[in-house]
């Protein structure tokens, strides 16, 4: 029986659109507190940056007066799981109090009415071939639009003589990816959360096929991800125009302390970790539980070295974020002693609106810059 494995490869493509940008700046507002204050629209200047600047290398700092989210524990858009204002995570506003501050250059709020102003004065003026013929987001996780999951290459289940592995095509393009090849402004790649070993054993291993027939001789798990990127980048500089604009997200880490989810690995940390902790948890030389991320990313960053696909390293400045995971606050009763503590998703309000404000920043300042 052939199935289609999507859990193989996860490459989420984030596309800019109206229609978030009316969600964002429109409906959201409307599910913060009460008591919050209105949206300003002045207040946030997010296009201050010099497109040169380094927004990836900064520092966490506690702002008490930082500027409550947009949005409440009512945001119709939360994963249950993920809403740790209703789940009454502790330490909340202390979560969010942190502000990612890069060195040498600023970071602001987005203003999605201002960002929504710029757009339409880009459309009018007809830069970058028609910027409206895409702008299209059909679903939301945070504020990030996301569609997936997509294979690439295209991923099925072993054939019946391969019975307990699984195949991966890596010169083979799903039919659901390849199609946004030149429809869409902005497209934002990722891939490499599900390549490790805990999740294909060597008692179920993924096949790597090329022209049809496994490739001789058999690739490790690495090696065919080196090789899936290879191909994937390849076809992106083949099928995609050059004037859309092209990112790559790097991973976003794990902060298991003490052992993986299955074997009570926790997150309970009440304060973002310190600069000079990070290699002890993430460096791959250390063998911890929390390696795979730099791994992956490093490999990745081969891969488009010397394109043009924008590296969209959200890794390091995460990494500080031990504090900022569900961990405990799931929302489902027993949801710890059956899966154990969510240290690797976020919780929202949190870490991933600084990713939209980093996000924001570069699509401006690249169309701005031509």
């Amino acid at each position: 029986m052939h199935t289609k494995l999507y859990s193989s490869i996860f490459p989420s493509i984030i596309l800019l659109s109206l229609v978030f940008l009316f969600l964002y700046s429109t409906f959201l507002p409307l599910y913060t507190n009460n008591n919050s204050s209105p949206l300003p629209t002045n207040k946030f200047l997010p296009f201050s940056s010099s497109s040169t600047c380094n927004l990836f290398d900064g520092n966490w700092v506690s702002n008490s007066t930082k500027a409550k989210p947009f949005y409440d524990e009512t945001c119709p858009f939360h994963r249950n799981a993920w809403n740790c204002l209703k789940n009454k995570r502790d330490n909340m506003g202390v979560i969010n109090s942190w502000e990612w501050v890069p060195k040498d250059c600023n970071l602001e709020r987005i203003d999605p009415w201002r960002f929504l102003e710029w757009l339409m004065q880009v459309l009018k003026s007809g830069r970058e071939r028609e910027l409206g013929e895409g702008l299209i987001f059909p679903s939301i996780m945070s504020q990030l639009p996301i569609i997936g999951p997509f294979c690439l290459p295209n991923t099925i289940s072993a054939q019946d003589e391969l019975k307990g592995v699984y195949r991966v095509d890596v010169d083979i393009v799903a039919d659901d990816w390849s199609s946004i090849t030149d429809f869409y402004d902005v497209l934002v790649f990722n891939t490499g959360h599900w390549w490790g070993y805990d999740k294909f054993p060597k008692e179920t291993p993924l096949i790597f096929y090329r022209h049809g027939r496994p490739i001789n001789p058999p690739l490790g798990l690495l090696d065919g991800f080196q090789v899936v990127l290879e191909n994937m980048v390849h076809h992106i500089q083949k099928e995609v125009p050059k004037n859309t604009l092209k990112f790559w997200r790097l991973q976003s880490p794990r902060h298991f302390y003490g052992g993986e989810w299955n074997q009570n690995g926790s997150c309970l940390f009440d304060r973002p970790l310190e600069e000079d902790q990070l290699d002890l948890w993430f460096d791959p030389s250390n063998n911890g539980v929390n390696k795979e991320a730099r791994t992956l990313n490093h490999l990745i960053k081969e891969a488009v070295q010397g394109t043009d696909i924008q590296v969209l390293d959200l890794t390091r400045l995460s990494e500080f974020r031990a504090d900022a995971h569900p961990a405990i606050w799931l929302g489902q009763k027993d949801a710890v002693s059956i899966w154990g503590q969510d240290c690797m998703h976020w919780c929202l309000p949190g870490v991933p609106d600084t990713w939209v404000d980093i996000l924001v920043q570069l699509i401006h300042n690249s169309f701005e810059t031509g």
